[in-house]
């Protein structure tokens, strides 16, 4: 299952946040993949496309982040599997 991600960083401390990204990585499990992640132009926010088959793994991944970040999880399908999935009530 795909997942789009924003990471608000509004009202956090953002050089720490990029502190603990440039000394630990992102801290995600192994089996959460990343496929793409963009920052605004403000750096008040980053937005992910990820991809896991545990949502847990989301949790896990969140909660290394939780005590800087605030999260939105939204999941999400490609328009093409949305049409295939609709294809019958169409």
């Amino acid at each position: 299952m795909q997942f789009i991600v924003i990471e608000d960083f509004t009202g956090c401390d953002r050089k720490e946040i990029y502190r603990r990204f440039r000394d630990r990585g992102r801290l995600k499990p192994e089996e959460l993949v990343v496929h793409h992640s963009w920052i605004a132009a403000d750096m008040s926010r980053c937005f992910l496309l990820v991809e896991s088959d545990d949502v847990t793994s989301l949790q896990r991944w969140v909660i290394e982040w939780a005590d800087l970040v605030e999260f939105e999880i939204v999941p999400v399908a490609t328009s093409k599997e949305m049409v295939a999935a609709l294809s019958g009530h169409l």
